[in-house]
């Protein structure tokens, strides 16, 4: 639910707010094959420092011992990470001068209990300045912590980039959703930097912008430093047309629907922005496309950049995405956040019970008996709007099974299917989620109907292919 990735950079000693729900799993049920690393050698790990004040469109400069630290295999229609161990770093924040080590941890770093990080101490996982310290060390100005981990990453769709554009300068992808951009939080190797690098031998791309988490579409990167500041020049000088598709709840209102109301980032922490009198300007124009059941498609045009600009307009209008797991949230009140109303609450209090409600629900889709097609067959019921005609009803009978090969079809398997490996696991005695089996998130997890479809700017344009929900069978895109 609460998304990071807008805003999360991977300089955090263990992530934040690393919440899922888990069922127990007896530590005799894992496989006997499975690599053990002894505590004492972890001490040993490589030494990772990481760019924490890196520009916009910042160069990953990874080397090929990053891309091999593990490697992926495929299940239940989700890309998997085996586990392995990483060293996370960060300087000291001028809040943290003065404070015991163990304080900092257990309560900025909410992931692990105290007792876990603790345990860290003693044994050299956790260190600064590269060297140990005992759990009342107090920090001090340019301290360099750093914490090894038994990182465990979250399963994401199996489908493929699809690559739309690539020359010299530039590659232009079609990114699935619930893949992150780049590494943030729980997500490092299931990001599209990362697969693009393993998977299509495409390295140290340049991000010269981004989608959230969940959003899919049209996704530009740069190969050399100078296309890069150009074209980010460009977005910034608001040179650069997108046109997004959307699918909201309700009847959409006829004509263009502008919204210019000002956007406010609440809490960077965990990504949640809101209008606000104190936000920065922002403009995004919409227009109903087609009608499809109870809600509507809706071609979004967003003048600004703003973080979860289109999300957040969408919210006051009263038609927020069907699908969003964030702004289409009762925890903005009872009206969701239409007009600016979220129930009378300050920020703090909208911050706390978003926490809250992270912690208690199950936003990673882990439900009993769970069977995950990467998508569902979508119900198409469409009234073109423009033409104020019905168009037939149509509606795929399709097993889960099938929903899910097709899926794979549309975008294409670019690398071998492997299944799961038990002799490529690694296992941690100390790590708590080695003790943890997690159900896989359901399709409805994966997915959220907003997608980046033309990017036009100074004598370039590109667009992707429409994803199913978009019902681009029964709807002419090409008059819009």
């Amino acid at each position: 639910m609460i998304d990071q990735e807008a805003q999360s950079h991977e300089s955090t000693p263990d992530g934040d707010l690393q919440v899922s729900t888990t069922a127990q799993k007896d530590a005799s049920q894992l496989p006997e094959k499975r690599k053990t690393i002894e505590t004492d050698k972890l001490v040993d790990a490589k030494k990772v420092k990481l760019d924490t004040k890196s520009p916009k469109y910042k160069k990953l400069n990874l080397t090929d011992e990053k891309y091999d630290e593990t490697s992926y295999y495929f299940e239940n229609g989700l890309r998997k990470v085996y586990p392995y161990f990483f060293t996370f770093t960060t300087f000291t924040k001028g809040r943290w001068v003065g404070e015991k080590i163990l304080d900092v941890f257990a309560r900025e770093f909410r992931a692990h209990p105290a007792e876990e990080y603790q345990r860290s101490i003693e044994t050299g996982k956790l260190t600064v300045n590269y060297e140990k310290v005992p759990s009342d060390y107090r920090l001090k100005h340019n301290d360099l912590l750093s914490n090894v981990v038994h990182r465990h990453e979250v399963p994401v769709s199996l489908q493929s980039i699809a690559i739309v554009h690539m020359d010299e300068d530039i590659v232009v992808v079609n990114k699935p959703a619930s893949i992150p951009v780049h590494p943030c939080g729980r997500y490092r190797h299931n990001t599209v930097v990362f697969i693009l690098a393993k998977s299509h031998n495409l390295k140290n791309l340049r991000t010269i912008h981004r989608l959230d988490r969940l959003t899919s579409g049209l996704l530009i990167f740069g190969r050399t430093s100078t296309k890069a500041r150009e074209l980010e020049q460009q977005i910034r000088n608001r040179q650069v047309q997108k046109e997004y598709v959307c699918r909201v709840e309700g009847r959409f209102p006829d004509g263009i629907i502008e919204c210019n109301e000002p956007i406010q980032v609440v809490s960077y922490k965990i990504g949640v922005c809101r209008v606000s009198p104190n936000g920065k300007d922002c403009k995004t124009t919409f227009q109903r496309i087609s009608e499809v059941g109870d809600s509507s498609i809706v071609l979004c045009k967003p003048l600004t950049g703003r973080m979860h600009q289109i999300r957040v307009h969408l919210q006051y209008l009263g038609y927020p995405i069907v699908n969003d797991p964030l702004y289409n949230h009762e925890v903005f009140g009872p009206l969701k956040g239409r007009g600016g109303d979220i129930g009378g609450k300050s920020d703090d209090q909208l911050i706390n019970n978003l926490i809250k409600i992270h912690n208690a629900e199950n936003w990673l889709g882990m439900e009993e008996g769970g069977i995950l097609p990467i998508a569902n067959p979508i119900k198409c019921e469409v009234t073109n709007s423009r033409e104020n005609e019905s168009l037939t009803e149509i509606e795929a009978q399709h097993t889960k099974l099938k929903s899910m090969v097709d899926s794979i079809k549309d975008v294409g398997i670019e690398e071998p299917i492997d299944p799961f490996d038990p002799i490529k696991t690694t296992f941690d005695p100390f790590c708590h989620e080695c003790k943890v089996i997690y159900r896989d998130p359901n399709a409805k997890d994966l997915i959220m109907y907003l997608h980046a479809w033309k990017y036009k700017g100074v004598d370039w344009e590109y667009k992707t292919e429409l994803p199913n929900w978009a019902c681009k069978e029964l709807i002419d895109y090409d008059t819009l």
